[in-house]
């Protein structure tokens, strides 16, 4: 039995338009066999809701508390020449019809849910627009940029987790699941993306375009003001960077510290988490 501390994905399917759902089940009856035979099994937690319109998926983050959200679905092919694939998400709305959510609603609803969830995986075609999006608020967002057959998404999910389940790294898991279709012949391996949080929304990198733009448009005054500008938010910067590197330094003396299994893997997770965020503010620093 997993424990309550235990990590709890959950798992949302939606099959919109008819479509196939046998694909849908293998894939979580996999991951859930999966889980259960990994070395970490009690760190885990295996949540299904299916069939869900976009009030569950609210309701269910009510309901599980997750740390990784798991959206599995198809597209048809009505859909794709309709509706622009990027758009958002396709649901069955309370009607029955397709319900396209918008990845600005997604990110808004995942952005109340950050402080708990720490990975959402988009395993359908064309997602990586809402990858982005959500990646605004949730450390790791993984989406795919085009079309992926059924087996791809299968494979990927399957690699996914058997990294989670031995321990490793949601950045390991995801370069492990990516290698798990190239595994199997496929030439999808490329499709998923990964995008990870920067430190803050208020840290982002300065549209240097713009900015340089505005340097030469205006003179000597508008220089100056740029200049100090960048000064600051440099300084900034620096400050965030030193604040999390002792952070990061009483987490690694914490780690050493502990002999609880459970515990170590937290601290591992909190970790990595940390170590994004330094290289990210170093690019940053950089640009």
């Amino acid at each position: 039995m997993a424990e309550s501390s235990a990590l709890t994905i959950l798992f949302l399917a939606a099959n919109p338009g008819g479509s196939s759902q046998s694909r849908l089940e293998q894939e979580a009856r996999d991951i859930s066999d999966g889980l259960l035979r990994a070395r970490h099994r009690d760190r885990f937690k295996f949540e299904q809701r299916w069939a869900v319109r976009p009030r569950d998926i609210q309701l269910a983050l009510l309901e599980c508390n997750p740390q990784i959200v798991h959206f599995a679905g198809h597209r048809n092919t009505t859909t794709e020449t309709e509706i622009e694939p990027e758009e958002g998400l396709v649901f069955e709305d309370d009607t029955g019809h397709t319900h396209l959510i918008p990845a600005n609603a997604l990110a808004d609803l995942f952005k109340l849910f950050s402080d708990q969830v720490n990975c959402v995986l988009l395993n359908g075609c064309y997602t990586e627009e809402q990858a982005k999006v959500i990646a605004q608020h949730i450390p790791y967002v993984i989406g795919m940029k085009q079309s992926i057959t059924d087996k791809a998404a299968l494979d990927f999910a399957l690699g996914f987790y058997d990294a989670l389940g031995s321990g490793r790294s949601m950045e390991f898991a995801y370069h492990l699941g990516c290698s798990a279709i190239q595994m199997a012949g496929l030439s999808e391996h490329l499709t998923p993306i990964l995008y990870k949080k920067t430190e803050s929304n208020s840290i982002s990198a300065p549209d240097d375009s713009s900015l340089l733009n505005a340097v030469l448009e205006n003179g000597t005054t508008r220089n100056i003001s740029s200049k100090r500008h960048i000064q600051e938010k440099r300084e900034d910067l620096e400050e965030e960077y030193q604040n999390i590197r002792k952070k990061l330094k009483f987490l690694k003396q914490e780690w050493n510290i502990k002999t609880d299994s459970e515990a170590k893997y937290e601290l591992a997770q909190r970790i990595e988490q940390y170590e994004v965020q330094l290289q990210n503010i170093e690019e940053l620093l950089d640009e």
